[in-house]
């Protein structure tokens, strides 16, 4: 498709405190086939107190500020900013892999009207650790109680480099919508995701609504580089918790009620059963021949410490408006 032919895209990032891989992310963005002219970056910043603001200044992006108490409300303030025909969601701690994810992802779902959006593989890159490629790369759902959680997608066809997914009859259980993922704007605008944004729950409303495929483009995505160590692992699902208790309370809408294979107490018992990590760690290493599966023992073990974690957290900082941005977690790259 010609340039002049590609629609306005918008790139959503929240932000807080991402000085130390935000310039990992813009870079990768900077590199992207898609036209520039056509190409809109939006921060929602909750009022970093490091260089993030400078550095996407660097990179002309757009910052709003963000005042809200959850972790995804950067996404709906910049939302409201936002001028593309598509939205692509990205974190701080992603990094677009290829130059032309975005062109073959924007002009696959404008091709396919039936699709939801666009969700991007999570591949691994040598600016991670083991930990992180295992816990991104190898399981794909950053956390094990939650990829237990989730059906398994079922491909519906291969077109060239676009694929087509869907989920199982029955189940909407698993969760769509960040880290690279597109959106027409027009289908946020129908589930009303300017007023009360969570990115999986609007994929959610969207699958419900009848949009049960979604694209991906093939060995396209991002590297998610969502921590490093184990122990930050542990301080990251305690924040989760935290922020998706909270959300709860005021929108309680969840993937992992729409008719999960396994449900949380059988999920939260495997975690600490040893037996079932071990038999996963092993068809891991068959499977991949990547020692990075190693770590599923530790890291089940240590999902469910942080939920139990956060949910104690959760209750003793309730009239804590601050407590998600308190919560974080030291991010960076592998050096």
């Amino acid at each position: 498709m010609a340039s002049n032919e590609l629609p306005r895209i918008s790139i959503i990032i929240p932000t807080l405190n991402a000085g130390a891989l935000l310039d990992n992310c813009l870079s990768s963005i900077a590199r992207q086939t898609y036209p520039k002219d056509k190409l809109q970056v939006v921060l929602g910043d909750a009022f970093s107190k490091d260089n993030t603001r400078g550095i996407a200044a660097r990179y002309g992006a757009l910052v709003i500020d963000d005042t809200g108490k959850n972790m995804e409300e950067g996404k709906r303030v910049a939302l409201k900013h936002a001028t593309g025909e598509f939205i692509v969601f990205i974190d701080a701690d992603n990094e677009l892999t290829h130059p032309d994810y975005l062109e073959l992802a924007v002009t696959a779902l404008r091709d396919r009207p039936n699709a939801l959006g666009v969700e991007g593989y999570y591949l691994p890159s040598a600016k991670m650790t083991s930990f992180c490629r295992y816990v991104t790369a190898r399981l794909h759902i950053s956390d094990p109680i939650c990829w237990l959680m989730a059906s398994n997608p079922m491909l519906v066809a291969r077109e060239g480099e676009i694929e087509r997914w869907t989920l199982p009859n029955g189940t909407f259980s698993y969760p769509l919508g960040a880290n690279g993922f597109v959106f027409r704007r027009s289908d946020l605008e129908s589930v009303k995701a300017e007023d009360h944004f969570q990115d999986t729950h609007v994929a959610l409303h969207m699958m419900k609504a009848g949009k049960r495929e979604w694209l991906r483009v093939r060995g396209r995505g991002v590297h998610h580089y969502y921590v490093q160590t184990l122990k930050g692992f542990l301080q990251k699902r305690r924040r989760a918790t935290v922020h998706f208790l909270r959300v709860q309370e005021e929108k309680p809408v969840n993937w992992m009620r729409e008719k999960p294979p396994v449900p949380a107490w059988a999920a939260a018992f495997y975690c600490v059963s040893f037996f079932g990590p071990a038999w996963h760690t092993l068809r891991g290493l068959f499977r991949d021949g990547d020692a990075a599966w190693l770590w599923h023992i530790p890291a089940s073990a240590a999902s469910l410490l942080g939920v139990l974690w956060g949910i104690q957290t959760h209750r003793a900082g309730r009239k804590n408006r601050n407590l998600i941005a308190d919560l974080q977690v030291e991010q960076t790259l592998k050096q």
